[in-house]
């Protein structure tokens, strides 16, 4: 597969040296949008995910294939002069860095602000940490499950009487990596106006103090400790989900006239002339009443039948689905959130697709997980080195 000429960020190169999620997972959507990726990796070894599974197709876990399709993969031992001398000269020829390396590592390689700013002038350096530099925790390397404790965010997800939970998935890394493709997008613009590109820098700990969003405002508002509510909203009632006789039902009432629609579908007009639960205010400090009477009239049919009740009368509702039956659901197909690319190992390999479309400028998925090293010899050519040269490297384990 050839890469993406047509896409949003065509003509953009980026050097990846990050690992694990958060920097590969912004890195394929940089990849997704037409940029060159080119994933530096660790001889012998490479990114830790390749070696995460089960489940594995052909020599290579799940876990990796699902976040680095569309890049290029090149080699380099960064312990030896000349790997950081082959670093540098990409450094030279790309538009991007972006790495999750432990404070001074970089420093270390001799890649300082100082370096960037008199060699590499035109270099957006994109810096992901665990807690952001600052502050008394400041150097530490940082864990999604660990920031989903820390940040609170595990304090408020779960049942309302039950132990505090995590998400199901490492939802920190996957916001960080999104806050790091906006920001990588934000200083590219700049440089469009300045011509010169700069550093940008988010961490684990920032992005889970972030997504508190809603739930840190009530608090900052009102100084009342925020809690678990469970499968329900802290603001809205009722926004839950309900147990039918076959199973889970979503419902979520957002406003006064649909909840008043949603009383006269489960035959409880009562519901909309009720002091207790006329406004949403009212209805969010007698919650446990409501739910209580609702949960009797949803546990009569199932879910199927108050589905196409609900959803007829333009109340919003949804069954709860596995994850199998929601990547097999047909709205999943029809918006090719499920694709199928040829991997050189693997073969057919099946993966979540883009989401997220251009009218003009196309993002799509062109080129399958790389094998560790498998563009060594495209990316060390394209930056002057000869056959030859690229084989002492070999012999020499450069790369």
């Amino acid at each position: 597969m050839s890469e993406n000429k047509n896409g949003p960020l065509s003509g953009i190169r980026v050097l990846d040296l990050s690992r694990i999620l958060a920097g590969p997972f912004c890195t394929m959507n940089l990849g997704d949008m037409g940029a060159e990726i080119i994933k530096i990796e660790q001889p012998g070894k490479g990114d830790d995910t390749r070696s995460w599974g089960p489940p594995f197709a052909g020599s290579e876990a799940a876990y990796f294939l699902g976040i680095n399709r569309n890049k290029k993969s090149v080699t380099l031992n960064l312990k030896s002069k000349e790997g950081i001398k082959i670093l540098k000269k990409l450094l030279k020829n790309s538009d991007v860095l972006i790495e999750n390396f432990k404070f001074g590592t970089m420093d270390n390689y001799g890649i300082t602000d100082e370096w960037r700013k008199k060699e590499a002038p035109q270099l957006v350096h994109c810096q992901i940490t665990g807690y952001g530099g600052r502050g008394p925790r400041g150097k530490r390397p940082g864990y999604d499950f660990l920031l989903q404790a820390e940040s609170g965010l595990m304090s408020i997800t779960g049942e309302e009487n039950g132990d505090p939970m995590k998400v199901g998935v490492a939802l920190v890394d996957v916001c960080t990596g999104m806050n790091a493709t906006i920001a990588i997008l934000g200083a590219l613009n700049s440089r469009n106006i300045s011509g010169k590109g700069q550093k940008v820098e988010t961490s684990l700990y920032t992005t889970s103090i972030s997504m508190l969003v809603n739930v840190a405002a009530n608090h900052l508002v009102s100084g009342n400790p925020a809690r678990r509510f469970g499968n329900g909203h802290p603001n809205i009632v009722p926004y839950r989900t309900f147990d039918a006789i076959d199973g889970s039902i979503a419902i979520a009432v957002g406003n006064d006239i649909q909840f008043a629609k949603f009383a006269s579908c489960l035959g409880r007009d009562d519901w909309a002339k009720d002091k207790r639960f006329i406004k949403n205010a009212d209805r969010v400090i007698n919650r446990s009443i409501i739910d209580k009477e609702i949960q009797d009239v949803i546990g009569t049919k199932k879910v199927d039948e108050w589905l196409e009740k609900l959803l007829s009368s333009n109340i919003p509702a949804s069954a709860v689905n596995s994850v199998e039956n929601a990547l097999s659901d047909e709205q999943t197909i029809s918006n090719d959130m499920v694709v199928s690319v040829n991997h050189s190992e693997a073969g057919v390999l099946k993966m979540l697709g883009v989401p997220y479309r251009f009218s003009d400028t196309p993002a799509t998925i062109n080129k399958a997980p790389p094998l560790l090293g498998e563009d060594n010899k495209e990316i060390l050519q394209s930056i002057g080195y000869d056959n030859d040269q690229i084989e002492a490297l070999a012999k020499a384990q450069v790369i």
